[in-house]
Protein backbone atom coordinates (compact mmCIF):
# COMPACT_ATOMS: atom_id res chain seq x y z
CA UNK A 1 0.00 0.00 0.00
CA UNK A 2 1.34 3.43 -0.92
CA UNK A 3 2.34 5.58 2.02
CA UNK A 4 0.77 8.91 2.92
CA UNK A 5 4.04 10.59 1.92
CA UNK A 6 4.01 8.89 -1.50
CA UNK A 7 0.43 10.04 -2.05
CA UNK A 8 1.31 13.61 -1.05
CA UNK A 9 4.45 13.57 -3.22
CA UNK A 10 2.49 12.37 -6.26
CA UNK A 11 -0.20 14.98 -5.61
CA UNK A 12 2.28 17.87 -5.42
CA UNK A 13 4.22 16.53 -8.43
CA UNK A 14 0.98 16.49 -10.45
CA UNK A 15 0.29 20.09 -9.43
CA UNK A 16 3.81 21.20 -10.39
CA UNK A 17 3.79 19.43 -13.77
CA UNK A 18 0.11 19.72 -14.67
CA UNK A 19 -1.77 22.55 -16.42
CA UNK A 20 -0.59 25.87 -15.04
CA UNK A 21 2.29 24.22 -13.16
CA UNK A 22 5.80 25.66 -13.11
CA UNK A 23 7.37 22.56 -14.72
CA UNK A 24 6.46 21.43 -18.23
CA UNK A 25 7.07 17.74 -18.87
CA UNK A 26 7.86 16.91 -22.49
CA UNK A 27 9.31 13.78 -24.12
CA UNK A 28 12.29 13.18 -26.37
CA UNK A 29 12.25 11.26 -29.64
CA UNK A 30 12.43 7.97 -27.73
CA UNK A 31 9.48 8.84 -25.51
CA UNK A 32 11.56 9.54 -22.39
CA UNK A 33 10.48 12.34 -20.05
CA UNK A 34 12.38 15.65 -20.15
CA UNK A 35 11.70 19.14 -18.79
CA UNK A 36 10.36 21.26 -21.63
CA UNK A 37 10.71 24.73 -20.12
CA UNK A 38 14.15 24.52 -18.46
CA UNK A 39 17.45 24.97 -20.36
CA UNK A 40 18.49 21.83 -22.23
CA UNK A 41 22.15 22.83 -22.69
CA UNK A 42 24.64 23.62 -19.96
CA UNK A 43 25.80 27.03 -21.24
CA UNK A 44 22.19 28.30 -21.12
CA UNK A 45 21.67 26.38 -17.85
CA UNK A 46 24.52 28.30 -16.18
CA UNK A 47 23.41 31.67 -17.59
CA UNK A 48 19.80 31.16 -16.53
CA UNK A 49 20.28 29.92 -12.99
CA UNK A 50 23.24 32.19 -12.22
CA UNK A 51 20.96 35.11 -13.16
CA UNK A 52 18.01 33.82 -11.12
CA UNK A 53 20.22 33.14 -8.07
CA UNK A 54 22.84 35.79 -8.81
CA UNK A 55 23.25 37.24 -5.31
CA UNK A 56 23.02 33.90 -3.49
CA UNK A 57 26.29 32.72 -1.98
CA UNK A 58 27.25 29.82 -4.23
CA UNK A 59 30.61 28.68 -2.85
CA UNK A 60 32.53 29.03 0.38
CA UNK A 61 36.15 27.85 0.22
CA UNK A 62 38.14 28.82 3.27
CA UNK A 63 38.01 32.61 3.45
CA UNK A 64 36.77 33.01 -0.12
CA UNK A 65 33.05 33.51 -0.77
CA UNK A 66 31.58 33.59 -4.26
CA UNK A 67 28.03 34.22 -5.49
CA UNK A 68 26.42 32.48 -8.44
CA UNK A 69 26.92 35.72 -10.38
CA UNK A 70 30.65 35.50 -9.54
CA UNK A 71 30.85 31.95 -10.89
CA UNK A 72 29.15 33.02 -14.11
CA UNK A 73 31.51 36.01 -14.49
CA UNK A 74 34.72 34.04 -13.93
CA UNK A 75 33.60 31.14 -16.15
CA UNK A 76 32.74 33.57 -18.97
CA UNK A 77 36.25 35.03 -18.75
CA UNK A 78 37.83 31.58 -18.66
CA UNK A 79 35.69 30.36 -21.59
CA UNK A 80 36.98 33.24 -23.74
CA UNK A 81 40.52 32.46 -22.60
CA UNK A 82 40.08 28.85 -23.70
CA UNK A 83 38.80 29.96 -27.11
CA UNK A 84 41.84 32.27 -27.40
CA UNK A 85 44.07 29.25 -26.66
CA UNK A 86 42.46 27.38 -29.55
CA UNK A 87 39.95 25.18 -27.72
CA UNK A 88 37.11 24.33 -30.08
CA UNK A 89 33.72 22.72 -29.86
CA UNK A 90 34.06 18.97 -29.34
CA UNK A 91 37.59 19.14 -27.89
CA UNK A 92 38.15 17.12 -24.73
CA UNK A 93 39.54 19.21 -21.88
CA UNK A 94 40.53 17.38 -18.71
CA UNK A 95 40.10 18.51 -15.12
CA UNK A 96 42.36 16.95 -12.47
CA UNK A 97 41.97 18.86 -9.22
CA UNK A 98 40.69 18.48 -5.72
CA UNK A 99 37.37 20.21 -4.93
CA UNK A 100 37.84 23.99 -5.19
CA UNK A 101 36.29 27.01 -6.95
CA UNK A 102 38.73 26.62 -9.86
CA UNK A 103 37.36 23.11 -10.50
CA UNK A 104 33.80 24.44 -10.75
CA UNK A 105 34.70 27.44 -12.93
CA UNK A 106 36.84 25.23 -15.21
CA UNK A 107 33.93 22.80 -15.66
CA UNK A 108 31.56 25.65 -16.49
CA UNK A 109 34.00 27.27 -18.93
CA UNK A 110 34.76 24.05 -20.81
CA UNK A 111 31.04 23.45 -21.28
CA UNK A 112 30.45 27.06 -22.34
CA UNK A 113 32.95 26.67 -25.21
CA UNK A 114 31.26 23.45 -26.34
CA UNK A 115 34.13 21.32 -25.08
CA UNK A 116 33.74 17.91 -23.51
CA UNK A 117 34.58 18.25 -19.83
CA UNK A 118 36.66 15.17 -19.03
CA UNK A 119 36.62 14.54 -15.28
CA UNK A 120 39.79 12.71 -14.24
CA UNK A 121 39.69 10.89 -10.93
CA UNK A 122 41.88 12.89 -8.57
CA UNK A 123 42.65 9.79 -6.50
CA UNK A 124 44.24 7.91 -9.38
CA UNK A 125 47.93 7.17 -9.50
CA UNK A 126 50.01 8.01 -12.55
CA UNK A 127 49.37 4.75 -14.41
CA UNK A 128 45.61 5.04 -13.97
CA UNK A 129 45.78 8.63 -15.22
CA UNK A 130 47.73 7.43 -18.26
CA UNK A 131 45.00 5.00 -19.31
CA UNK A 132 42.24 7.64 -19.09
CA UNK A 133 44.29 10.24 -20.93
CA UNK A 134 45.30 7.86 -23.71
CA UNK A 135 41.67 6.79 -24.08
CA UNK A 136 40.18 10.29 -24.33
CA UNK A 137 43.13 12.29 -25.74
CA UNK A 138 42.32 15.68 -24.17
CA UNK A 139 43.88 18.68 -25.89
CA UNK A 140 44.47 20.33 -22.51
CA UNK A 141 44.32 19.33 -18.85
CA UNK A 142 43.70 21.83 -16.05
CA UNK A 143 45.23 20.45 -12.86
CA UNK A 144 46.32 21.35 -9.37
CA UNK A 145 50.05 20.94 -8.59
CA UNK A 146 49.94 17.39 -7.10
CA UNK A 147 47.90 16.01 -10.02
CA UNK A 148 49.95 17.94 -12.56
CA UNK A 149 53.07 16.24 -11.23
CA UNK A 150 51.37 12.83 -11.44
CA UNK A 151 50.27 13.50 -15.00
CA UNK A 152 53.77 14.57 -16.00
CA UNK A 153 55.07 11.14 -14.99
CA UNK A 154 52.98 9.29 -17.58
CA UNK A 155 51.22 11.83 -19.80
CA UNK A 156 53.96 14.32 -20.66
CA UNK A 157 52.78 14.75 -24.26
CA UNK A 158 49.47 16.30 -23.19
CA UNK A 159 49.53 20.02 -22.40
CA UNK A 160 48.84 20.36 -18.68
CA UNK A 161 48.46 23.65 -16.84
CA UNK A 162 49.13 23.58 -13.10
CA UNK A 163 46.82 26.03 -11.33
CA UNK A 164 47.77 27.45 -7.90
CA UNK A 165 44.38 26.64 -6.39
CA UNK A 166 45.39 27.33 -2.78
CA UNK A 167 45.02 31.08 -3.41
CA UNK A 168 41.94 33.09 -4.40
CA UNK A 169 40.18 32.16 -7.63
CA UNK A 170 41.61 35.13 -9.53
CA UNK A 171 45.15 34.04 -8.71
CA UNK A 172 44.42 30.44 -9.64
CA UNK A 173 43.20 31.47 -13.09
CA UNK A 174 45.62 34.35 -13.72
CA UNK A 175 47.96 32.50 -16.09
CA UNK A 176 45.04 31.14 -18.11
CA UNK A 177 43.34 34.53 -18.37
CA UNK A 178 46.45 36.42 -19.44
CA UNK A 179 46.13 37.62 -23.03
CA UNK A 180 42.57 36.38 -23.46
CA UNK A 181 40.45 37.96 -26.18
CA UNK A 182 37.52 39.49 -24.29
CA UNK A 183 35.57 39.68 -27.57
CA UNK A 184 36.01 36.01 -28.45
CA UNK A 185 32.75 34.42 -29.59
CA UNK A 186 31.46 31.27 -27.93
CA UNK A 187 29.90 28.58 -30.14
CA UNK A 188 26.26 27.59 -30.20
CA UNK A 189 25.59 24.36 -28.32
CA UNK A 190 22.56 22.12 -28.90
CA UNK A 191 21.10 19.47 -26.55
CA UNK A 192 22.49 16.55 -28.58
CA UNK A 193 26.08 17.82 -28.39
CA UNK A 194 28.54 15.89 -26.23
CA UNK A 195 29.14 17.43 -22.80
CA UNK A 196 30.99 15.25 -20.29
CA UNK A 197 33.11 12.15 -19.90
CA UNK A 198 33.18 10.53 -16.48
CA UNK A 199 35.05 7.34 -15.72
CA UNK A 200 33.56 4.16 -14.39
CA UNK A 201 35.13 0.90 -13.25
CA UNK A 202 34.02 -2.20 -15.10
CA UNK A 203 34.32 -5.89 -14.42
CA UNK A 204 36.91 -6.15 -17.21
CA UNK A 205 39.38 -3.94 -15.34
CA UNK A 206 40.38 -0.61 -16.84
CA UNK A 207 38.04 2.35 -16.49
CA UNK A 208 35.62 3.17 -19.30
CA UNK A 209 34.77 6.72 -20.33
CA UNK A 210 31.03 7.37 -19.97
CA UNK A 211 30.01 10.02 -22.54
CA UNK A 212 26.93 12.17 -21.91
CA UNK A 213 25.17 14.79 -23.99
CA UNK A 214 23.97 18.14 -22.67
CA UNK A 215 20.42 16.76 -22.68
CA UNK A 216 21.46 13.80 -20.54
CA UNK A 217 23.29 15.90 -17.95
CA UNK A 218 20.57 18.52 -17.66
CA UNK A 219 17.85 15.86 -17.42
CA UNK A 220 19.77 14.09 -14.66
CA UNK A 221 20.04 17.40 -12.82
CA UNK A 222 16.34 18.21 -13.20
CA UNK A 223 15.33 14.78 -11.91
CA UNK A 224 16.85 15.85 -8.59
CA UNK A 225 15.71 19.48 -8.77
CA UNK A 226 12.09 18.58 -9.40
CA UNK A 227 12.17 16.15 -6.48
CA UNK A 228 13.46 18.91 -4.17
CA UNK A 229 10.88 21.38 -5.48
CA UNK A 230 8.08 18.91 -4.71
CA UNK A 231 9.42 18.15 -1.23
CA UNK A 232 9.63 21.88 -0.50
CA UNK A 233 5.98 22.25 -1.55
CA UNK A 234 5.05 19.48 0.88
CA UNK A 235 6.81 21.31 3.71
CA UNK A 236 5.13 24.61 2.81
CA UNK A 237 1.73 22.90 2.78
CA UNK A 238 2.49 21.75 6.34
CA UNK A 239 3.19 25.33 7.44
CA UNK A 240 6.98 24.83 7.50
CA UNK A 241 9.30 27.35 5.87
CA UNK A 242 12.66 25.72 5.09
CA UNK A 243 15.85 27.68 5.72
CA UNK A 244 17.97 28.74 2.71
CA UNK A 245 19.58 25.52 1.44
CA UNK A 246 23.30 25.01 2.05
CA UNK A 247 25.27 21.83 1.55
CA UNK A 248 28.68 20.55 2.50
CA UNK A 249 30.69 19.66 -0.60
CA UNK A 250 32.29 16.57 0.90
CA UNK A 251 32.16 14.20 -2.09
CA UNK A 252 34.57 14.55 -5.04
CA UNK A 253 33.32 16.57 -7.98
CA UNK A 254 34.82 14.08 -10.44
CA UNK A 255 32.22 11.55 -9.28
CA UNK A 256 28.73 11.71 -10.74
CA UNK A 257 27.19 12.31 -7.28
CA UNK A 258 29.36 15.36 -6.77
CA UNK A 259 28.88 16.67 -10.30
CA UNK A 260 25.13 16.23 -10.85
CA UNK A 261 22.92 16.03 -7.71
CA UNK A 262 25.29 18.11 -5.58
CA UNK A 263 26.94 20.71 -7.86
CA UNK A 264 24.64 21.22 -10.84
CA UNK A 265 21.47 20.73 -8.82
CA UNK A 266 22.62 23.55 -6.53
CA UNK A 267 22.47 26.03 -9.43
CA UNK A 268 18.78 25.22 -9.95
CA UNK A 269 17.67 25.37 -6.32
CA UNK A 270 19.99 28.22 -5.29
CA UNK A 271 21.92 26.15 -2.78
CA UNK A 272 25.26 27.26 -1.37
CA UNK A 273 28.22 24.87 -1.41
CA UNK A 274 30.75 24.83 1.42
CA UNK A 275 33.93 23.19 0.15
CA UNK A 276 35.88 20.59 2.09
CA UNK A 277 39.29 20.02 0.46
CA UNK A 278 39.26 16.49 1.88
CA UNK A 279 36.95 14.53 4.15
CA UNK A 280 37.38 14.96 7.89
CA UNK A 281 34.43 14.23 10.17
CA UNK A 282 35.54 16.70 12.86
CA UNK A 283 35.94 19.50 10.33
CA UNK A 284 32.56 18.59 8.84
CA UNK A 285 30.88 19.03 12.23
CA UNK A 286 32.56 22.42 12.65
CA UNK A 287 31.44 23.60 9.23
CA UNK A 288 27.86 22.36 9.71
CA UNK A 289 27.58 24.62 12.76
CA UNK A 290 29.53 27.60 11.35
CA UNK A 291 27.91 27.69 7.90
CA UNK A 292 24.39 26.54 8.93
CA UNK A 293 24.50 23.52 6.63
CA UNK A 294 21.01 22.15 5.91
CA UNK A 295 21.83 19.25 3.59
CA UNK A 296 24.52 16.61 3.88
CA UNK A 297 25.24 14.02 1.21
CA UNK A 298 27.98 11.44 1.23
CA UNK A 299 28.62 7.74 1.18
CA UNK A 300 27.10 6.03 4.27
CA UNK A 301 30.58 5.80 5.80
CA UNK A 302 30.62 9.57 6.21
CA UNK A 303 27.35 9.83 8.12
CA UNK A 304 28.51 6.95 10.32
CA UNK A 305 31.68 8.89 11.16
CA UNK A 306 29.59 11.96 12.02
CA UNK A 307 27.50 9.84 14.39
CA UNK A 308 30.55 8.27 16.03
CA UNK A 309 32.73 11.37 16.35
CA UNK A 310 33.67 12.05 19.99
CA UNK A 311 33.16 15.82 19.57
CA UNK A 312 29.73 15.58 17.96
CA UNK A 313 27.84 16.92 21.01
CA UNK A 314 30.09 20.00 21.16
CA UNK A 315 28.49 21.45 18.03
CA UNK A 316 25.06 22.90 17.27
CA UNK A 317 23.86 20.77 14.37
CA UNK A 318 20.24 21.89 14.48
CA UNK A 319 20.41 23.48 11.00
CA UNK A 320 20.91 20.04 9.43
CA UNK A 321 17.54 18.85 8.08
CA UNK A 322 18.53 16.17 5.55
CA UNK A 323 21.22 13.48 5.60
CA UNK A 324 21.43 11.66 2.29
CA UNK A 325 23.53 8.66 1.38
CA UNK A 326 24.52 7.29 -1.99
CA UNK A 327 27.28 5.45 -3.81
CA UNK A 328 27.09 2.39 -1.55
CA UNK A 329 24.52 0.48 0.48
CA UNK A 330 23.68 1.82 3.93
CA UNK A 331 23.27 -0.84 6.63
CA UNK A 332 19.67 -0.94 7.85
CA UNK A 333 20.86 -0.49 11.44
CA UNK A 334 22.28 2.93 10.56
CA UNK A 335 18.87 4.38 9.65
CA UNK A 336 17.48 4.24 13.19
CA UNK A 337 20.80 5.52 14.57
CA UNK A 338 20.69 8.51 12.23
CA UNK A 339 17.21 9.39 13.44
CA UNK A 340 18.25 9.12 17.07
CA UNK A 341 21.55 10.99 16.64
CA UNK A 342 20.19 13.82 14.47
CA UNK A 343 16.58 14.29 15.60
CA UNK A 344 16.12 17.43 13.47
CA UNK A 345 17.24 15.63 10.33
CA UNK A 346 15.52 13.20 8.01
CA UNK A 347 17.52 10.38 6.41
CA UNK A 348 17.48 9.58 2.70
CA UNK A 349 19.18 7.21 0.29
CA UNK A 350 19.67 7.40 -3.46
CA UNK A 351 20.55 4.89 -6.15
CA UNK A 352 22.02 5.80 -9.51
CA UNK A 353 25.05 5.15 -11.69
CA UNK A 354 27.65 7.11 -13.59
CA UNK A 355 25.93 5.76 -16.70
CA UNK A 356 22.58 7.28 -15.64
CA UNK A 357 23.99 10.65 -14.55
CA UNK A 358 23.14 9.58 -11.00
CA UNK A 359 19.39 9.14 -11.55
CA UNK A 360 17.53 6.04 -10.48
CA UNK A 361 15.63 5.72 -7.23
CA UNK A 362 15.25 7.70 -4.02
CA UNK A 363 14.01 6.77 -0.55
CA UNK A 364 13.46 9.60 1.92
CA UNK A 365 11.93 10.78 5.15
CA UNK A 366 9.29 8.49 6.67
CA UNK A 367 9.36 6.18 3.67
CA UNK A 368 13.00 5.39 4.34
CA UNK A 369 12.26 4.64 7.99
CA UNK A 370 9.42 2.34 6.90
CA UNK A 371 11.50 0.49 4.26
CA UNK A 372 15.14 0.99 5.26
CA UNK A 373 16.31 -1.96 3.16
CA UNK A 374 14.99 -0.35 -0.03
CA UNK A 375 16.62 2.27 -2.20
CA UNK A 376 13.17 3.70 -2.92
CA UNK A 377 10.90 4.42 -5.84
CA UNK A 378 12.08 5.48 -9.28
CA UNK A 379 12.47 9.24 -9.76
CA UNK A 380 9.20 9.84 -11.57
CA UNK A 381 8.46 11.02 -14.19
CA UNK A 382 12.04 10.94 -15.49
CA UNK A 383 13.06 7.37 -14.66
CA UNK A 384 11.64 3.99 -15.58
CA UNK A 385 12.97 0.94 -13.70
CA UNK A 386 12.48 -2.61 -14.93
CA UNK A 387 13.61 -5.95 -13.57
CA UNK A 388 15.09 -7.88 -16.48
CA UNK A 389 14.74 -11.61 -16.78
CA UNK A 390 15.89 -14.05 -19.47
CA UNK A 391 15.75 -12.42 -22.88
CA UNK A 392 15.33 -9.02 -21.17
CA UNK A 393 11.71 -9.80 -20.35
CA UNK A 394 10.33 -7.37 -17.75
CA UNK A 395 9.56 -9.36 -14.61
CA UNK A 396 6.55 -8.75 -12.32
CA UNK A 397 6.67 -7.49 -8.73
CA UNK A 398 8.78 -9.44 -6.23
CA UNK A 399 10.67 -11.44 -8.88
CA UNK A 400 14.45 -11.05 -8.96
CA UNK A 401 16.45 -10.10 -12.00
CA UNK A 402 18.92 -7.53 -13.31
CA UNK A 403 17.91 -3.93 -12.66
CA UNK A 404 17.44 -1.84 -15.81
CA UNK A 405 17.06 1.94 -15.93
CA UNK A 406 15.57 3.91 -18.81
CA UNK A 407 15.89 7.71 -18.81
CA UNK A 408 16.87 10.61 -21.03
CA UNK A 409 19.68 11.06 -18.51
CA UNK A 410 21.38 7.82 -19.63
CA UNK A 411 24.79 8.15 -21.27
CA UNK A 412 25.18 8.23 -25.02
CA UNK A 413 27.90 5.59 -25.08
CA UNK A 414 31.22 4.47 -23.67
CA UNK A 415 33.92 6.53 -25.35
CA UNK A 416 35.50 4.56 -28.20
CA UNK A 417 34.10 1.28 -26.91
CA UNK A 418 31.17 0.20 -29.11
CA UNK A 419 31.23 -3.37 -27.80
CA UNK A 420 30.73 -2.27 -24.19
CA UNK A 421 28.07 0.22 -25.29
CA UNK A 422 26.10 -2.45 -27.16
CA UNK A 423 26.29 -4.78 -24.18
CA UNK A 424 25.10 -2.08 -21.78
CA UNK A 425 21.66 -1.44 -23.30
CA UNK A 426 18.62 -3.57 -24.02
CA UNK A 427 16.75 -3.31 -27.29
CA UNK A 428 14.09 -1.16 -25.59
CA UNK A 429 16.62 1.31 -24.19
CA UNK A 430 17.17 0.15 -20.62
CA UNK A 431 20.67 0.43 -19.19
CA UNK A 432 21.80 -2.84 -17.64
CA UNK A 433 23.05 -1.84 -14.20
CA UNK A 434 24.75 -5.10 -13.29
CA UNK A 435 22.80 -5.12 -10.02
CA UNK A 436 20.29 -7.80 -9.05
CA UNK A 437 17.08 -6.79 -7.33
CA UNK A 438 13.31 -6.74 -7.28
CA UNK A 439 10.45 -4.24 -7.16
CA UNK A 440 7.78 -4.70 -4.52
CA UNK A 441 4.09 -4.02 -5.14
CA UNK A 442 4.63 -0.29 -4.43
CA UNK A 443 7.54 -0.15 -6.93
CA UNK A 444 10.15 0.19 -4.20
CA UNK A 445 13.46 -1.22 -5.40
CA UNK A 446 15.43 -3.69 -3.28
CA UNK A 447 18.99 -4.52 -4.35
CA UNK A 448 20.05 -8.00 -3.29
CA UNK A 449 23.26 -8.71 -5.20
CA UNK A 450 25.65 -7.50 -7.87
CA UNK A 451 26.05 -9.22 -11.17
CA UNK A 452 29.32 -7.46 -11.96
CA UNK A 453 32.52 -8.28 -10.12
CA UNK A 454 32.76 -4.83 -8.55
CA UNK A 455 33.73 -3.96 -4.98
CA UNK A 456 32.24 -0.77 -3.51
CA UNK A 457 34.57 0.62 -0.86
CA UNK A 458 33.09 3.66 0.82
CA UNK A 459 31.37 4.68 -2.43
CA UNK A 460 34.41 4.06 -4.64
CA UNK A 461 33.99 1.37 -7.30
CA UNK A 462 36.90 -1.04 -7.51
CA UNK A 463 37.28 -3.57 -10.30
CA UNK A 464 38.52 -6.87 -8.88
CA UNK A 465 39.99 -7.66 -12.29
CA UNK A 466 42.05 -4.44 -12.28
CA UNK A 467 43.50 -5.20 -8.83
CA UNK A 468 44.27 -8.77 -9.87
CA UNK A 469 46.04 -7.51 -13.00
CA UNK A 470 48.23 -5.24 -10.86
CA UNK A 471 49.06 -8.13 -8.54
CA UNK A 472 49.94 -10.43 -11.43
CA UNK A 473 52.51 -7.86 -12.58
CA UNK A 474 54.61 -9.10 -9.66
CA UNK A 475 56.64 -12.06 -11.03
CA UNK A 476 56.50 -13.88 -7.69
CA UNK A 477 52.69 -14.27 -7.80
CA UNK A 478 51.37 -17.41 -9.45
CA UNK A 479 47.67 -17.00 -8.63
CA UNK A 480 45.57 -14.13 -7.30
CA UNK A 481 41.89 -13.69 -6.49
CA UNK A 482 40.34 -10.44 -5.26
CA UNK A 483 36.85 -10.03 -3.81
CA UNK A 484 34.90 -7.74 -1.53
CA UNK A 485 34.62 -8.47 2.19
CA UNK A 486 32.10 -6.80 4.53
CA UNK A 487 33.37 -3.83 6.53
CA UNK A 488 31.35 -1.98 9.16
CA UNK A 489 32.78 1.44 8.30
CA UNK A 490 33.31 1.27 4.53
CA UNK A 491 30.65 -1.26 3.51
CA UNK A 492 33.19 -3.40 1.65
CA UNK A 493 36.95 -3.62 1.33
CA UNK A 494 39.03 -5.55 -1.21
CA UNK A 495 40.69 -8.74 0.02
CA UNK A 496 43.32 -10.63 -1.97
CA UNK A 497 44.10 -14.35 -1.71
CA UNK A 498 47.51 -15.11 -3.20
CA UNK A 499 49.58 -18.15 -4.11
CA UNK A 500 53.25 -17.55 -4.88
CA UNK A 501 55.44 -19.20 -7.47
CA UNK A 502 57.65 -22.07 -6.38
CA UNK A 503 60.63 -20.80 -4.46
CA UNK A 504 59.34 -17.25 -4.15
CA UNK A 505 59.03 -15.49 -0.83
CA UNK A 506 56.21 -12.95 -0.53
CA UNK A 507 55.20 -10.74 2.36
CA UNK A 508 52.45 -8.15 2.68
CA UNK A 509 54.74 -5.18 3.25
CA UNK A 510 56.78 -5.67 0.10
CA UNK A 511 53.66 -6.37 -1.93
CA UNK A 512 52.06 -3.12 -0.73
CA UNK A 513 55.21 -1.26 -1.75
CA UNK A 514 54.99 -2.95 -5.16
CA UNK A 515 51.37 -1.83 -5.66
CA UNK A 516 52.02 1.74 -4.52
CA UNK A 517 52.06 3.94 -7.59
CA UNK A 518 50.30 1.32 -9.70
CA UNK A 519 46.92 1.54 -7.96
CA UNK A 520 45.13 4.31 -6.12
CA UNK A 521 45.40 3.77 -2.37
CA UNK A 522 41.72 2.87 -2.00
CA UNK A 523 42.14 -0.05 -4.44
CA UNK A 524 45.01 -1.73 -2.58
CA UNK A 525 43.64 -4.75 -0.70
CA UNK A 526 42.87 -4.16 2.95
CA UNK A 527 43.91 -7.75 3.67
CA UNK A 528 46.30 -10.09 1.86
CA UNK A 529 46.01 -13.79 2.54
CA UNK A 530 48.85 -16.05 1.41
CA UNK A 531 47.89 -19.60 0.48
CA UNK A 532 50.52 -22.31 0.45
CA UNK A 533 48.31 -24.43 -1.81
CA UNK A 534 47.10 -23.48 -5.30
CA UNK A 535 43.77 -21.66 -5.29
CA UNK A 536 40.60 -23.75 -5.80
CA UNK A 537 39.26 -24.06 -9.35
CA UNK A 538 35.86 -24.51 -10.94
CA UNK A 539 35.18 -27.14 -13.58
CA UNK A 540 35.80 -24.43 -16.20
CA UNK A 541 39.33 -23.96 -14.83
CA UNK A 542 38.56 -20.52 -13.41
CA UNK A 543 39.50 -19.70 -9.82
CA UNK A 544 36.55 -20.38 -7.51
CA UNK A 545 36.02 -16.95 -5.95
CA UNK A 546 32.79 -18.03 -4.29
CA UNK A 547 34.61 -20.68 -2.27
CA UNK A 548 37.41 -18.25 -1.39
CA UNK A 549 34.94 -15.57 -0.35
CA UNK A 550 33.01 -17.98 1.85
CA UNK A 551 36.25 -19.08 3.48
CA UNK A 552 38.02 -15.75 3.95
CA UNK A 553 35.58 -12.82 3.66
CA UNK A 554 34.90 -12.68 7.38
Amino acid sequence: MRTELDLKFDEKLAEATGPGGRIVIDHDAEGRAIVGNFPATLPVFFKTFCALNGQVEAMVAGDERLTFADLDHWSDRLAKALVTRGIRKGDRVGIAMRNCPAWVVSHMAILKVGGISTLLNGWWEAEEMRHAVELTEPVLILADPPRAKRLAERCGKIETLSLPIEGPLGEALAELLEGADENAELPEVVPEDDATILFTSGSTGESKGALSTHRAVTTGTYAYSVGLIVLKEILLSQGKNPAPPRTLLSVPLFHVTGEVPVLLNSFVVGRGLVVMPKWDAGEALRLIEKEHITYFVGVPTMSLELMNHPDRDKYDLSSLTDITGGGAPRPVSHVRRLQETFPNSQPALGYGLTETNAVGCANFWGNYAAKPASTGREQIPFVEVAILGAGDVHLPANERGEIGIRAAANIKCYWRNPEATAAAFTADGYLRTGDIGYLDEDRYLFIVDRKKDIIIRGGENISAAEVEAALYANPDIAEAAVFGAPDERLGEVPVAVLHSRDGASLDEGSLRDFLHGKLAAFKIPARMIFSAAPLPRLGTGKIDRVELKEKYAR
